[in-house]
């Protein structure tokens, strides 16, 4: 017995050693299995980085939504009179398929489900506005769940949607999801804007409950950088709003519009029809196309600008001399002017006012072929731009034959882009000097501030002197002011407007030009003011729905005056015998106590509102120095418990601030001006109570301030 047991002792004495020194059992890592055990992770969930406009405003941003969870399993309710489980299927699934995209036969299905503790519902599930989760919240059903989370958000709608792009939600691991660029901007800087999610460790007993002297670590979530554009929210926003009425209208196959500033090549708007919302892709068709870098087109006759401009540089141009219009032969082939006879022996000058394509043929006579194909290069023509986006279009200039080089002096045959187009008229506008068009601003890492990339203006070359292009825009006025020019219906009512009108012949698949009154590219390529350009823009419509008494130009010059004239007035440009408003400086009130610096601005006939309690003025905005309009909202950021405002009649420009500086979690809705909040004036509020805050247009406003009141019984009509 004694040897039977010492064995035994001396067997479990070895097994014991063999452990402690192998740190193995039955081949097994038994340290990994007691990590496996007692050791949990949590996911830190990194946000999206945002897409800004050049004044720091929202484009795209990962905003607070809510993943839907129903808990099936009866043993999640403890006491009978208050249920933790769906205990009503139909109920439940005929109020869900109000507020979500599934049927309620499949929400039937779903929620019938047996031997499982809790269900989701796929994508139909997830990205729930805080609005809908609320109304769903007030049916108060039992066994609903909503698990906060993230999803993209694009509170501009169809803003810039072919630049922008569109981010959905994908499955990487089972279980785990991730926002992935599909197309535009989202895409191309998917791996800037992707942030990398960070994670908790900590050792914990079988309950999951923190051991004594265990240590927790953390490792933090990186936030996806931030990218700022050189776009204007509120010039974008004008020629998002002037297209759409134009599309309404003329019901175009297609529209390109673009608005830039030529003193340095920041495009501040561009934007196509048809277009999509990022969101929900609504209207997304077979083109994913950016149309002003990667489609090229026939420019018609805004091309005249360069071909004159070329031949003033040359010592060509003569506006006083004559010649006579209406037809012009080259070997066997006859041109003709767009009147088909022409206005008889009429001087150059008056032949570039009414779009003379005869006035061109004989001034490439003048200027000569080489010449005429080297100042072409020089604007940047049959080449890309170098703008920091991909897959953009070269164009291509034609000139193996005589004829070839004939018509491409009125923008026939030869192909170019919008974008070139933009590019070249900086020359134009900029005293000669061509800027290099870019649209992205900077790229920001929103942890610790650093400037990733920043872009400067580039000039892209001098293709004409000063004296040139001073001649150039008075010249391309006169097809504005004269009674001759083709473009007076581009008139402003504030500001003088240069430029040039085109309409093109469209390509047909067979390779002849489609015929028909309204199958023409319709275009203006202009800049204002005159005396010193600001903005130069861009406009064309592809074979819009005209009446009989209609022309191309109308369509065209609704979009252009609505953009230009809103967009100057907007930046304070000084219009034409109109008085300025005067301004105030903003003092300075940052270290004052709040009382003081209450005082100070309302001596200064401000509105100020503090966000925090009543300490010291940590910052204001707008910044000290900055000339502004009297009763104008000024912002002071102070330490302390932060107290709701009545943001009624706010911009979203000022709601965007406020959230800024005060790092609540406000979710805006729609465009225009503040109409409601969710949470009311005087409510006092941290980071983690959810704000939503909803707006209107004016003319949304007064469309329901128009509307009468609807008695029992009455049906509305729309309005006219």
């Amino acid at each position: 017995m004694f040897l039977f047991y010492g064995g035994l002792f001396f067997l479990l004495l070895s097994r014991m050693v063999f452990i402690q020194v192998t740190g193995e059992a039955d081949g097994q890592a038994l340290a990994a299995k007691a990590a496996a055990k007692y050791e949990r992770e949590q996911v830190i969930n990194s946000s999206r980085g945002k897409i800004l406009d050049k004044h720091g405003e929202v484009i795209a941003e990962d905003t607070l939504s809510y993943r839907l969870v129903a808990v099936l399993s009866p043993e999640a309710t403890s006491n009978a009179k208050n249920p933790k489980h769906v205990n009503d299927v139909e109920k439940t699934a005929s109020v869900l398929a109000e507020y979500i995209p599934l049927s309620k036969e499949k929400l039937v299905e779903r929620l019938s489900k047996e031997g499982v503790y809790q269900v989701e519902f796929g994508s139909a599930g997830r990205d729930i506005s805080h609005e809908v989760m609320t109304k769903i919240t007030e049916h108060k059903l039992p066994g609903l769940v909503f698990v906060r989370d993230l999803k993209r958000f694009y509170p501009g709608g169809t803003f810039a949607s072919h630049l922008i792009g569109f981010a959905v939600k994908e499955e990487q691991e089972p279980g785990q999801f991730q926002t992935v660029g599909k197309m535009g901007l989202e895409s191309i800087y998917n791996k800037q804007l992707t942030g990398k999610n960070g994670k908790v460790q900590y050792e914990s007993d079988l309950w999951g409950y923190l051991l004594p002297n265990s240590e927790e670590m953390v490792t933090p979530a990186q936030d996806g950088y931030n990218i700022h554009l050189t776009l204007d929210k509120t010039v974008q926003n004008f020629l998002e709003d002037a297209m759409s009425r134009v599309e309404e209208q003329y019901k175009p196959e297609k529209i390109v519009a673009m608005v830039a500033d030529p003193k340095t090549g920041k495009i501040l708007a561009m934007s196509q029809r048809p277009s999509f919302d990022p969101e929900t892709r609504e209207g997304l068709t077979t083109n994913w196309l950016n149309e002003t870098i990667e489609n090229t087109i026939e420019p018609g006759s805004t091309m005249k600008t360069f071909t004159v401009a070329a031949a003033m540089e040359e010592g060509k141009w003569d506006p006083n001399a004559w010649y006579k219009s209406g037809q012009y032969t080259l070997i066997d082939r006859t041109i003709r002017d767009h009147n088909r006879t022409g206005w008889g022996s009429i001087t150059y000058e008056e032949g570039f006012q009414r779009s003379s394509n005869v006035a061109m043929a004989y001034l490439l006579e003048r200027l000569g072929d080489t010449a005429f194909l080297e100042y072409l290069d020089k604007f940047g023509f049959g080449k890309k731009t170098g703008i920091d986006l991909p897959n953009e279009a070269s164009g291509k200039i034609i000139s193996k034959w005589p004829i070839d080089r004939l018509v491409s002096t009125f923008g026939q045959g030869s192909t170019v882009t919008p974008m070139q187009l933009i590019q070249a008229e900086t020359a134009i506008a900029n005293d000669g000097t061509m800027m290099k068009p870019y649209v992205i601003e900077k790229i920001v890492n929103p942890s610790t501030n650093a400037v990733m990339h920043d872009s400067k203006p580039e000039k892209a070359g001098k293709p004409i002197s000063a004296e040139t292009a001073k001649k150039m825009r008075d010249l391309l006025a006169s097809t504005v002011t004269d009674e001759a020019g083709t473009a007076k219906r581009f008139k402003l009512t504030d500001y003088t407007v240069a430029g040039k009108t085109g309409t093109a012949e469209i390509p047909d698949k067979d390779g002849f030009y489609q015929k028909g009154y309204e199958n023409y590219l319709y275009s203006f390529l202009g800049m204002a003011p005159v005396e010193d350009p600001q903005l130069v823009v861009y406009v064309a419509v592809s074979k819009p729905k005209l009446k009989d008494t209609e022309v191309g130009s109308i369509p065209v010059s609704e979009i252009f005056k609505s953009v230009t004239e809103n967009s100057l007035k907007y930046m304070n440009i000084k219009p034409q015998q109109v008085k300025s408003i005067p301004t105030v400086k903003l003092p300075k009130v940052e270290d004052k106590n709040v009382a003081m610096a209450q005082s100070v601005m309302l001596e200064h006939k401000m509105n100020a509102v503090t966000i925090g309690g009543n300490g010291k003025v940590q910052e204001q905005f707008p910044a000290a120095g900055t000339e502004i309009l009297p009763g104008s909202l000024v912002l002071l950021k102070t330490e302390g418990p932060i107290t709701i405002p009545d943001f009624t009649n706010w911009s979203k420009r000022h709601v965007w601030v406020y959230q800024m500086l005060s790092g609540l979690n406000i979710e805006v809705v729609g465009e225009g001006y503040v109409v409601s909040q969710s949470v009311s004036k005087g409510s006092v509020v941290n980071a983690q109570n959810p704000i939503v805050i909803k707006l209107e247009t004016p003319e949304e406003t007064n469309k329901k301030k128009k509307q009468p009141p609807v008695k029992d019984g009455e049906e509305t009509l729309p309005q006219d």
